[in-house]
């Protein structure tokens, strides 16, 4: 009964940024991590960022030092802010969540809940 709703996807220009939000209802226990996937048709979902109730942050290496993910734990949502936007971040970007594993573990090993997704379409 655990809902994610996903809002902020767009069309930008590559250099751009863009903010995703997710807030997720119907949560009757805990979310110890939120967190964000993205995947492109044909390919594998990947794992972008991931963050846990006890504040710690894990990234997809090649991401860390552009994408800043934040959250609220009491209010059960989850931002992401996506900077100096490339090409070839064009993906359907999904909100997720998993009631115990921590940050990396939720990241690396999967996730409970997932959003519908929003479309992030970047153009050179």
């Amino acid at each position: 009964q655990v809902v994610l709703v996903e809002t902020g996807g767009g069309s930008v220009q590559a250099g751009e940024s863009l903010r995703l939000s997710c807030t997720a209802s119907g949560v009757t226990g805990r979310l110890d991590s939120m967190g964000w996937f993205r995947q492109v048709p044909g390919k594998e979902r990947e794992g972008v960022a991931a963050m846990d109730s006890g504040g710690s942050r894990s990234y997809a290496g090649s991401l860390k030092d552009r994408f800043t993910i934040s959250r609220d734990t009491a209010k059960n949502t989850v931002d992401l802010q996506m900077n100096y936007l490339t090409v070839d971040d064009t993906a359907m970007y999904y909100c997720a969540a998993h009631p115990s594993r921590d940050a990396y573990d939720s990241l690396y090993y999967g996730m409970d809940y997932w959003g519908k997704g929003t479309l992030v379409t970047i153009s050179s």
